[in-house]
């Protein structure tokens, strides 16, 4: 199971859906897709904004910087991935 946890400045985002076998699950597919778009776009608007740290478990976003763009697609992401858990919520888990 994907776990997202949310806290004020740092979100986290560990593990695999076991929807299917790596490479095929649309699970993983689509949280990594959500969450890679969100990080790069608020990096190409401001880069010191957030920092991140990719593991082999997944990827740690660390909020730098408070702002309106920063919080709105921070909220967006989450969103997002809430949307994700009300489909499929044997794979994925937001806190």
């Amino acid at each position: 199971m994907i776990k997202v946890i949310v806290n004020p400045n740092e979100i986290s985002i560990m593990g695999h859906a076991m929807y299917e076998s790596y490479g095929k699950d649309i699970v993983c597919a689509a949280c990594s897709s959500i969450v890679t778009t969100t990080v790069n776009g608020i990096l190409k608007l401001d880069k010191d904004a957030i920092s991140y740290k990719q593991t082999e478990e997944g990827i740690i976003i660390n909020k730098k910087k408070d702002n309106d763009i920063t919080n709105n697609l921070l909220l967006n992401m989450i969103d997002l991935l809430k949307e994700l858990e009300e489909s499929y919520p044997k794979n994925i888990s937001v806190k």
